[in-house]
């Protein structure tokens, strides 16, 4: 459901155009969840004779929002990446089931941390990348015009992405990954290099497209506060293995700061550094 919005262009004292403000519509989940059920067993990797991944078992059901927090070289990218095919397992197995629990080959697309647009091309065509070449060009400038209306760049369709700020290069990320529908969207840090502003309003924008499609969705953070806003279900990875796997059982959308979001963070934190 792709809308246009009309902004005022706002420029500031360096003639750099201001990202435009974002006001999240309501988060209403889908009533019917459209991803995919994914069954990790005993799955290990190693980098050598480095272990990295120590036999992680793992069940998140079709259309959850998982994130995954812990320290820096714990395995989150690396059991990311195994998930989208990006790397091979060491050992164990990784399954993707459908709503009947029989084994799927999903559709899955991941979005980094940064945001790795084509630069000799529009805005519109890098979108239409996310199609790669089984729909006929004219449908696929559509579907990547309905993307952008997703993640409310529609205005932005003809430009360059480096006249782009660096909140709207993530949003045109955001939109090639979405514009297959996909059923799994990984995603890996891809708000670690925005500032504090644009990054709550990536989160809001973010939620709002998942709680629209309900793709399943895994969500790789260093930020705790990320995670429980964002998440129905966070893990701790702690040298190679889940130290912690909580549930977020809060209505959406979730109001930042309140007691109860704060003992979660702090439940989180302990985890990492104990």
């Amino acid at each position: 459901m792709s809308e246009i919005i009309h902004r005022e262009r706002r420029i500031n004292a360096w003639g750099k155009e201001i990202e435009p403000e974002f006001t999240p519509r309501p988060v209403h989940p889908a009533p019917v969840p459209k991803g995919v059920g994914i069954r990790l067993r005993g799955v290990t990797k190693s980098f050598g004779t480095v272990p990295v991944l120590t036999g992680i078992d793992l069940d998140v059901p079709e259309g959850q929002f998982l994130a995954i927090v812990g320290k820096s070289g714990c395995g989150k990218s690396t059991l990311l990446r195994l998930l989208v095919g990006l790397d091979e397992v060491t050992g164990g197995s990784i399954e993707f089931l459908d709503e009947a629990g029989q084994a799927t080959e999903p559709n899955a697309r991941i979005v980094f941390q940064e945001p790795r647009l084509l630069p000799w091309a529009s805005v519109l065509d890098n979108v239409a990348v996310g199609l790669g070449e089984t729909v006929p060009q004219r449908q696929g400038r559509g579907l990547a015009q309905a993307a952008l209306g997703e993640v409310q760049l529609s205005e932005k369709s003809g430009e360059w992405p480096a006249r782009l700020s660096g909140g709207q290069r993530q949003r045109v990320a955001l939109g090639r990954a979405m514009v297959s529908h996909p059923e799994f969207l990984a995603m890996d840090e891809p708000l670690g290099a925005l500032d504090a502003l644009t990054r709550i309003t990536m989160q809001a924008l973010i939620e709002r497209v998942w709680a629209e499609q309900r793709f399943t969705a895994l969500f790789v953070t260093h930020d705790v506060t990320e995670a429980v806003a964002l998440a129905d279900r966070v893990i701790v990875l702690d040298e190679g293995h889940i130290a912690l796997d909580i549930t977020v059982d809060h209505p959406r959308p979730r109001q930042r700061g309140t007691a109860s979001l704060a003992a979660l963070e702090a439940q989180l934190l302990a985890a990492i550094f104990r």
